[in-house]
């Protein structure tokens, strides 16, 4: 893969970042429950469905952090490595762990919310959820092939 490829793709993925991180911050000052808050505090921290929020976006970007590292392996040309499997298999569990966090999310909202303000918060999350699974299918995929790869690669270099 050439150079500039991984360097755009590197760059897609930081500019996806910082995109989902303007929308975290952005998001509270005009959603229904925060939109009447004059204060920071009343509202960053008067919600706990915020917190649970902003916690369950760490996996999000630590798998953000872990696809960047295997652009990088691409462009050293180092994919073929134990590291870019561990990086993807990381990236598998922080897809679960985002799954499990919108599971509890939709809990939360269920309870406090009731049945006549839940359904685009379900439809939200069941999206975030569906995504999460095509992540985690292509990880488990691309994890075996690469560490077949990887076993292939450590024979071969073992015989020369």
């Amino acid at each position: 893969m050439k150079k500039s490829s991984t360097i755009f793709l590197q760059t897609a993925v930081v500019f996806i970042g910082l995109g989902v991180l303007a929308l975290l911050l952005w998001e509270p000052h005009i959603e229904g429950v925060n939109a009447q808050a004059t204060t920071l505090r009343e509202i960053y921290f008067d919600d706990p469905f915020l917190a649970l929020m902003y916690i369950g976006s760490i996996p999000f970007f630590i798998g953000l952090y872990q696809t960047f590292k295997i652009l990088s392996f691409v462009g050293q040309n180092k994919v073929f490595s134990q590291k870019a499997v561990k990086a993807l298999r990381v990236i598998k569990y922080c897809a679960l762990s985002i799954i499990g966090f919108v599971i509890i999310e939709e809990i939360f909202i269920m309870l406090t919310h009731g049945e006549d303000d839940a359904a685009g918060g379900i439809f939200i999350g069941v999206l975030v959820t569906l995504g999460s699974i095509i992540v985690i299918t292509a990880a488990t995929v691309f994890e075996r092939l690469l560490q077949k790869a990887v076993d292939l690669k450590s024979e071969n270099d073992l015989t020369v």
